[in-house]
């Protein structure tokens, strides 16, 4: 039996559909079983054949491109549905994604991109055909989800969070999700060095039927282990999230992942808010400087005002001891608590890490920085110890005073 990648090639030029099969079969891996010039035909074939890829032009003889999309999602469900397509309109991509599509490709494209493009795709598939396969859900705890979140911009928030997430998933079989919700202007993408194809906005359009295996075609894949549910890719399309649909996303991500971290905005509206009603664990950033502070007092007051109990609240301060800074046993006295955490300031480290979007922990892994995050990670998601309750009962009189 084979073991290369089935391909249909769905396109109504005829020397594009050859051009293609050639590119296609350059690669070992790779076998165009069927080459097809109507969307008729193509459902045909692909019921016929079973290919693991349909790779298909936008625009189609025998309906136009969505409703074949549809159709072969529906007659052709084991196979994953790439677009090739002129129109890089972000409307018309998010219908064929919508229709059933897993991804597109823009024309022209490459052979490298084109190849690349299908290996992405099928490992995908194939992760969503073991779910399938697996029947009933796992009995499983669900999982743990850490939200980051601090009351000034510039503070470290999405450095803290992405190197937190990546340390998580360095443990023994354990797969982490990390959630931008910083929806108009998440960066977290761009430290990973990622170019996610879709986003949150587009798992709340489904916020009623979604489940783990849709879920699964939004995720952007860092490793084996970690996966990005990514900002909109512009402000705009933060409209589309809702507090109750980013409540139904963290639902089905907990099912699917031993840990969800969240990134958040600095401001507390509705979707932080949100987040923050779903956490096991809050980590809020303190730095080291007098306006920070200021802020960082009424942000405590708020988090007590909401019940949220000392089990759940980790105040650390992070760039602990930077130059021109207040020392961390200043800063401790200011704020009346002893910190969870502190984190070094090292900047030799942390910007070059998010520079060439590769995290420190995994970069430099030895530094103090990367240490103390993975300090941080096992504090707070020690193996031995399951779920922390959502709310609390007791208040801050420990941190407060």
């Amino acid at each position: 039996m084979s073991d290369k990648i089935k391909m249909l090639i769905l396109d109504e030029v005829a020397t594009t559909r050859d051009s293609l099969k050639k590119l296609i079969e350059y690669q070992a891996e790779l076998e165009a079983v069927c080459l097809a010039g109507t969307g008729e035909e193509a459902i045909i074939q692909a019921k016929k054949l079973g290919p693991d890829i349909i790779l298909m032009d936008a625009n189609v003889r025998g309906g136009n491109g969505i409703d074949v999309i549809e159709r072969l999602s529906v007659e052709a469900p084991e196979a994953a549905i790439i677009i090739m397509s002129t129109q890089g309109k972000q409307e018309y991509l998010q219908r064929a994604l919508l229709a059933g599509a897993k991804n597109y490709l823009i024309k022209p494209f490459d052979n490298t991109e084109l190849v690349n493009m299908v290996r992405q795709v099928y490992k995908q598939q194939q992760r969503l055909r073991n779910v399938l396969r697996q029947g009933a859900p796992s009995s499983r705890q669900p999982g743990k989800v850490i939200s980051i979140i601090s009351n000034k911009g510039g503070a470290g928030k999405t450095t803290i969070a992405v190197n937190l997430a990546v340390a998580l998933a360095e443990r023994p079989n354990a797969r982490v999700g990390i959630l931008d919700a910083n929806l108009q202007f998440g960066d977290v993408a761009t430290y990973l060095n990622l170019a996610p194809r879709a986003s949150i906005a587009d798992a709340a359009v489904e916020r009623d039927t979604l489940d783990e295996v849709t879920l699964e075609t939004y995720m952007t894949s860092f490793n084996d282990r970690l996966s990005l549910l990514a900002a909109p890719a512009r402000p705009e399309q933060a409209e589309a999230v809702t507090g109750g649909s980013l409540k139904a996303i963290l639902s089905q991500m907990k099912k699917k992942y031993e840990y969800v971290v969240v990134d958040t905005a600095t401001d507390l509206n509705e979707i932080t808010l949100s987040v923050l009603d779903e956490s096991d664990a809050i980590v809020v950033l303190a730095g080291s400087d007098l306006p920070t502070l200021k802020n960082m007092k009424l942000c405590l007051e708020i988090l007590q005002s909401l019940k949220y109990g000392e089990d759940k609240v980790h105040i650390v301060l992070n760039r602990a001891n930077s130059a021109g800074g207040l020392s961390v046993q200043q800063v401790e006295k200011s704020l009346n608590l002893k910190f969870y955490a502190t984190i070094p300031s090292d900047g030799k480290t942390v910007l070059p890490s998010i520079n060439h979007g590769i995290p420190f922990v995994l970069s430099n892994n030895h530094s103090a920085v990367a240490q103390t995050v993975f300090q941080l990670a096992q504090k707070l998601a020690p193996p031995e110890i399951g779920a922390l309750p959502k709310r609390a009962t007791t208040k801050f009189l420990g941190i407060f005073g």
